[in-house]
C-alpha cells in the first residue's frame, strides 16, 4: 500500500535529531577512528535501497528523561505493523565504526638498507637473461610506428602513431593491451587529429611484487529516494549533525539537490595527531564545512562491504546487513573468516555521508541518487614515523635526513589547511616532539644543492 508523504509519530526530543528537532589499496597500520560519538546530538540514519524498496533505520544519541523523547518522521506511506521493526543499536554502531574516518601509520625503513637492496636488485638484473622483447615485429606491416620506448619505474612505456585505427587496435590487442570492441571510431578520431598514443605495461622483472601499483525501522516502497530533514530544524537550537549510511547493490550514493563533496583524505599529518585525533577530526570537519559555506554534504566513506583496508571495524556479516534492511542478500554462511573480509561475498556497497545543517543552509529535504560508481574511498589520515639512526652512515641516510625536514614542514602546512589551525603553533608542537631540523643531527642542511632541471626535480630522473 502506497501513500504520499505519510507522517508517523514515533517519538524524539522535540528540539533534537535529524528528523526532529553533523580510498587503489590503502594499507597501513590502523590506529584510531573518528566515529559519531565525537559529536553531540548526532542523528544516524541507515538507508537500505533496492529499486523502489527502502528500509530506513534511524538512531540518535538522545540522553535524558525518556518521557521527553518524541520522534516525528515524515514518510511516504502508512506502514502496516509488519513494516515496523525495532533494531539492535549495536548494528548501527558496528556500521558506524566500520565506515568511520581512520588514522593509520607507517614506519620508515633504514635508508642504507634500502639502498643496499636496490643495488643488489640491479646487479641481479644485470646478470640475468634479458627479458623477451615486446612483440613489435609486425608493427610496420599494420601501419604502426613506435615513436619512442621507455622504462619508467615498473612500467614499460611506448609512444605510438598509426595510419589506421584497425591496424593500431589489432597491434595493441596482439601485444597484450586489451582494447574493447567498438573502439575503432574513437581511436580513428584521435588519429585523424594527428594524435599519438601513450601505452604502458608493468614490467614483472622490475615490479617489487606488492599488491598495489604506486591507488549501509521502517520498510516502504516509493520511487523517490529521499530523507526528510526539514522538520528537524523547526525547534532546533543551532545546527544539527546527521550521518547517513546508504546501502545499495549498485554503488555509491550522493545527494542530487546538494553538493556532495569528498572529505579531504590521504593526507600525511604530524605524529602528535595520534594523541589528538578526535580534536583534529572535529576541527577538520568544521573547517571544511566553513569552506563550503555550510551547504555541502560530505562523503566520509564509500566501499564494497566484502572487505576493508585498513579495517576500523570488521565488515558486517550478512545476517547483520539483512537486519539493517538489505533485502537482496541471499542466505549466506556465518562461519569464521580472515580478518578484514566478510564471512562470504556480499553484494553491498556502503556510502557514509555527513552533514551539519539548519533551515538556512539546508532548506530542502535530502534527495539521493545511486550513481553506480563502485570506486572505493575513505577518509584516511596518515602518520609516518621516521627512521631514527645515524644520518651520516651513508649517502642515502643523509639525503633521507634532508627530506625529513621538508616532509615535516609539508605535514604542518597540510594540517593547517585541513583544520584552520595556526601553522606556527603546529610547527612548535612538532618541534617539541622531536620533529624539526634540530632532530636531524650530523647533516649539513645548509649545504648548497646542485640545481637540476625542472623535470628532474619532478621525478628524480636527473
Amino acid at each position: 500500500m502506497k501513500l504520499k508523504h505519510l507522517i508517523a509519530s514515533l517519538a524524539l526530543p522535540l528540539a533534537s535529531l535529524a528528523f526532529t528537532a553533523p580510498a587503489s589499496a590503502f594499507c597501513g597500520f590502523y590506529v584510531a577512528k573518528a566515529d559519531t560519538d565525537l559529536f553531540n546530538d548526532a542523528s544516524k540514519v541507515v538507508l537500505a535501497r533496492d529499486g523502489d524498496r527502502t528500509v530506513i533505520t534511524m538512531a540518535s544519541d538522545f540522553r535524558g528523561d525518556v518521557s521527553e523523547f518524541a520522534m516525528v518522521v515524515p514518510v511516504v506511506s502508512i506502514p502496516e505493523r509488519e513494516q515496523i521493526n525495532v533494531a539492535n543499536p549495536a548494528l548501527v554502531d558496528h556500521l558506524d565504526a566500520y565506515t568511520a574516518p581512520r588514522l593509520v601509520e607507517y614506519y620508515d625503513e633504514n635508508p642504507c638498507e634500502l639502498e643496499k637492496r636496490y643495488r643488489e636488485m640491479q646487479e641481479t638484473a644485470a646478470m640475468s637473461a634479458p627479458p623477451a622483447p615486446m612483440a613489435v615485429d609486425d608493427a610496420a606491416d599494420l601501419g604502426v610506428t613506435i615513436e619512442a620506448e621507455y622504462e619508467v619505474g615498473e612500467y614499460d612505456i611506448l609512444i605510438l602513431s598509426a595510419e589506421e585505427s584497425d591496424g593500431l587496435i589489432k597491434w595493441l590487442n596482439q601485444n597484450g593491451y586489451k582494447i574493447p570492441d567498438g573502439a575503432e571510431e574513437t581511436v580513428g578520431a584521435y588519429l585523424k587529429r594527428g594524435m599519438k598514443f601513450f601505452v604502458a605495461k608493468v614490467s614483472l622483472e622490475r615490479h617489487d611484487g606488492s599488491a598495489m601499483l604506486r591507488p549501509i525501522q521502517v520498510a516502504y516502497e516509493d520511487e523517490d529516494f529521499m530523507l526528510p530533514i526539514r522538520l528537524g530544524t523547526v525547534n532546533a537550537e543551532g545546527k544539527q549533525e546527521l550521518f547517513v549510511f546508504a546501502l545499495t547493490s549498485k554503488g555509491r550514493v550522493e545527494t542530487s539537490n546538494y553538493r556532495t563533496v569528498k572529505l579531504p583524505s590521504d593526507m600525511d599529518v604530524p605524529i602528535y595527531v595520534k594523541d589528538e585525533f578526535a580534536d583534529f577530526y572535529k576541527a577538520m570537519f568544521s573547517h571544511q564545512v566553513e569552506k563550503q559555506d555550510g551547504k555541502a554534504v560530505f562523503m566520509e566513506y564509500a566501499w564494497d562491504m566484502s572487505w576493508c583496508d585498513p579495517c576500523a571495524a570488521e565488515p558486517l556479516r550478512p545476517s547483520e546487513l539483512r537486519e539493517l534492511g538489505v533485502m537482496w542478500l541471499d542466505d549466506a554462511p556465518e562461519g569464521p573468516t580472515p580478518r578484514g573480509m566478510a564471512p562470504s561475498p556480499v553484494d553491498v556497497f556502503v556510502t557514509r555521508l555527513h552533514l551539519r545543517y539548519d533551515a538556512k543552509t539546508f532548506p530542502e529535504d535530502l534527495t539521493f541518487e545511486i550513481t553506480g560508481d563502485r570506486e572505493n574511498y575513505q577518509g584516511r589520515y596518515v602518520l609516518r614515523h621516521p627512521w631514527r639512526g645515524d644520518y651520516t652512515s651513508c649517502s642515502a641516510a643523509s639525503e633521507y635526513a634532508s627530506s625529513l625536514v621538508e616532509r615535516w614542514d609539508a605535514e604542518a602546512v597540510a594540517l593547517a589547511k585541513l583544520t584552520g589551525w595556526d601553522v606556527n603553533d603546529i610547527r612548535d608542537k612538532m618541534a617539541d616532539g622531536g620533529y624539526s631540523a634540530a632532530a636531524v643531527k650530523g647533516v649539513d642542511l645548509e649545504k648548497p644543492v646542485e640545481k637540476k632541471s625542472w623535470w628532474s626535480r619532478l621525478w628524480g630522473n636527473g
